[in-house]
């Protein structure tokens, strides 16, 4: 079991939302907002990099030495399923991991309004979901996709970065397809579904122009495009 599984698997039993690590503090758990530290020593930068160089992969590490940040999901057997965001910063490295639910919550759980699921029957349109970091942007779109794949027969194809739920195919198709592993960036991936005869299209986040207007497009004739905004 990697070393890092043992501070993940404590803050998920404790509930928190984030774990956090940074040079010369001990790990961070995030409770309703704030950060309160785990009883452990104050991390060195090298131990903090054994730490957490150790669960990359090959292509990973490198792109991290090329890119200096990276993003990625991070499956513990131990710990479950996390969003990880892993940057260099002045004193060595730091790394912030976001708990994702081992469940995907109903859409009726999340209170939306009645109209939601009354847009999700349509066969083409654009539905956008805007919000700040940590708003449930992402489990809202999962949400969203796992009612769909439980009603209706569609060939669903997903464009993540990087992939938080994992969703299977169940009377729907679920095509789920990470950016930088299985395609280069957001416009190719869209550009390659719009050949893979989709029924639905999810962006995970739309923030190019080029994107968007090819996303206008596919939702002006007969796909349904799902994907988040930025509230910025």
């Amino acid at each position: 079991m990697p070393r890092i599984d043992a501070f993940l698997k404590l803050g998920r039993e404790q509930d928190c939302s984030d774990v956090h690590f940074a040079v010369n503090t001990p790990p961070l758990l995030r409770f309703n907002g704030e950060l309160s530290p785990i009883k452990y020593r104050k991390m060195s930068n090298d131990e903090l990099e054994s730490l957490l160089l150790e669960i990359l992969t090959d292509s990973q590490l490198k792109e991290f030495h090329n890119q200096h940040s990276l993003d990625f999901s991070y499956q513990s057997e131990e710990a479950g399923r996390f969003r990880v965001s892993l940057f260099k910063k002045i004193g060595g490295l730091g790394a912030a991991f976001r708990v994702i639910a081992p469940n995907i919550p109903e859409l009726s759980e999340l209170g939306l309004p009645p109209v939601a699921e009354k847009m999700l029957m349509n066969q083409q349109g654009m539905i956008l979901v805007t919000g700040s970091t940590g708003t449930g942007k992402s489990t809202t779109l999962a949400s969203m996709i796992q009612y769909l794949n439980e009603r209706k027969r569609l060939n669903i194809i997903t464009l993540e970065d990087p992939i938080e739920y994992v969703h299977k195919s169940q009377r729907s198709l679920v095509v789920q397809r990470e950016i930088g592993t299985h395609v280069q960036s957001y416009k190719d991936g869209l550009r390659a579904a719009l050949r893979e005869d989709p029924d639905v299209i999810l962006i995970g986040e739309l923030r190019e122009p080029d994107t968007i207007l090819m996303a206008m497009t596919a939702a002006e004739t007969g796909k349904l495009l799902l994907g988040t905004l930025p509230n910025t």
